[in-house]
């Protein structure tokens, strides 16, 4: 079940420093972390949906190339990213 436009509205605004600013690695590494812990309670009810551990599997690896594109522009906003997403890294 993909996030609803409000949670994603709301990542928005916490995220973003203009109203929509929907570009900027911080909205879109809060966006795939959302979507990734909500792939993660899926995949606990159903153990064997392969597809769906790829999706998770894909989606793991294109946050960790924006945190690191985000880490060597911006290393200051990268330390509050993963303090706020509670992300390790």
């Amino acid at each position: 079940m993909p996030i609803t436009k409000e949670v994603k509205k709301q990542i928005i605004s916490d995220f973003s420093d203009r109203k929509w600013n929907t570009g900027s690695p911080e909205v879109q590494v809060a966006i795939l972390t959302a979507n990734i812990e909500n792939l993660k309670m899926h995949l606990w009810v159903h153990k064997n949906d392969v597809h769906s551990r790829r999706w998770i599997m894909m989606m793991v690896a294109k946050r960790r190339k924006m945190l690191n594109y985000l880490k060597k522009t911006n290393p200051a906003k990268y330390d509050e990213v993963i303090e706020k997403l509670e992300i390790r890294k």
